[in-house]
């Protein structure tokens, strides 16, 4: 028996989460040779292609995964979301996330939760035994709890995130070195707390991989100048997921997934210039740069990536839609927003999904009225700036996909078809053998 077994106090099966945020499973199945270790997860578990969420953005995305429920329960949407009856906004935190999380439901049955590094967490859950907050967090001295967690992580040089500010120099060498320094004080902080804890549920995020890619993804589509050293960093990502499966004793599953896939990025698509160049949307004067300074004939407006709102009377402060026109105007919108062509007149849409088919719970209250899912290479923005022009070329070259996002799940009676993020949440529960209610969840367990 070894260090690891001996530190391990209770009785019953483990899950050890490693989320690799952003990844495309198209990646790794097209270069088997750069991810030994997954694809030896895959051959002797259960690997394959799974679709993320609407709409398909980090701060929507793990919440959504670690409860397994959708924005509807969760009510968080996106990076920057609306308040209820007013125009201002606000960045969810993980205080704003209102369903149930994986790691409550475990400490909630008297059992040991670990969490380090998810997306939206902030501030930390001090009913884990411990727990650093992920992106979106102002810092390790403020995001790490116990006091013991924020001394070791900063022993290593952990940072919360990638310095992404690098990433925009033509140059990418030092956003290529700042990369790797991050993953390597991630996967030592993991690797400690892996060993080191008692713990039924370790939950761990890579979020370098989502960085990486946003900044180095058109260059491995297109043979490009860093395509060498895009891959030489997921052949380290690998390396290292395989270091974290070797450490783990037969009572533990590992689990790895990524929360929505990757494509590259040709067109920015400006969607409030475009709701202004086509008389959807107005400003009070020339100084705006808000939701708050729209104008009260304003028909409809955008929050990012994707989300679109009717300026409804009733529901919006300065609401200019009536509420017996809402459902001819949407329609309206919607059409027009299915027939948007870029600038080489390929469809901007591959679909635009209404709230009804993609929101439900008890707070849907701020759902968008209708979310673009757009084909892959155009990246809807948002801002409140007027704009020269609503196609744009950004200094990143790679976007999120709703299609495309990878789950393994090391355990041969696992089976991934026909799959989506909600999928996850129960099927580590189940793996937990943890008794839920199954109609908690907008999803299903894969084993």
């Amino acid at each position: 028996m070894g260090l690891f077994d001996r530190l391990r106090g209770g009785e019953g099966p483990r899950v050890a989460f490693f989320g690799i945020d952003g990844v495309p499973y198209s990646l790794i199945a097209d270069n088997e040779e750069t991810f030994p270790n997954l694809t030896a997860m895959a051959s002797e578990g259960a690997g394959g292609a799974i679709d993320s969420i609407v709409p398909p953005e980090s701060s929507a995305c793990w919440p959504a995964l670690t409860t397994g429920v959708n924005p509807g329960g969760t009510g968080v949407y996106g990076f920057q979301d609306r308040e209820v009856g007013s125009y201002d906004t606000y960045v969810p935190m993980g205080r704003d996330v209102q369903a149930t999380r994986l790691w409550s439901r475990v400490t909630d049955a008297g059992r040991e939760a670990t969490v380090m590094n998810v997306p939206v967490t902030f501030p930390p859950d001090r009913d884990a035994q411990r727990m650093v907050s992920g992106f979106l967090s102002p810092g390790v001295e403020k995001a790490a709890y116990p006091d013991e967690l924020r001394e070791t992580l900063e022993g290593l040089d952990y940072k919360i995130d990638v310095n992404a500010k690098l990433g925009h120099d033509e140059d990418k060498s030092e956003f290529i070195e700042d990369a790797h320094e991050t993953l390597d004080a991630r996967f030592e902080a993991f690797k400690h707390y892996v060993q080191q804890d008692d713990w039924n549920l370790f939950f761990g995020v890579f979020m370098t991989t989502d960085r990486v890619n946003h900044f180095l993804f058109k260059h491995y589509t297109q043979d490009g100048e860093y395509k060498e050293e895009f891959l030489e960093f997921y052949e380290k990502v690998d390396h290292y997921l395989g270091e974290l499966r070797e450490m783990l004793d037969d009572e533990t599953t590992m689990v790895v997934a990524s929360d929505h896939g990757f494509t590259q990025l040709d067109h920015e698509v400006k969607c409030n210039v475009w709701l202004e160049e086509n008389g959807w949307l107005s400003y009070e004067d020339d100084d705006h740069d808000s939701l708050d300074d729209i104008a009260d004939d304003t028909k409809a407006y955008s929050l990012i990536p994707g989300r679109f709102y009717i300026n409804l009377e009733g529901r919006e402060p300065r609401g200019s839609v009536p509420e017996e026109e809402y459902e001819e105007v949407r329609r309206e919108l919607k059409a027009e927003l299915e027939a948007l062509e870029g600038p080489e007149g390929r469809k901007v849409a591959d679909r635009v999904v209404t709230k009804e088919k993609a929101f439900r719970g008890e707070h849907a209250d701020i759902a968008p009225d209708l979310v673009v899912i757009p084909n892959h290479g155009f990246d809807l923005k948002s801002g409140f700036r007027s704009g020269d022009t609503v196609f744009d070329i950004g200094p990143r070259n790679g976007m999120h996909s709703f299609d495309n996002a990878c789950l393994f799940v090391d355990d041969d009676d696992a089976t991934i078809k026909d799959a989506d993020l909600y999928d996850i949440a129960p099927t580590i529960l189940d793996l937990l053998d943890m008794d839920v209610d199954r109609g908690e969840f907008d999803g299903a367990s894969l084993v």
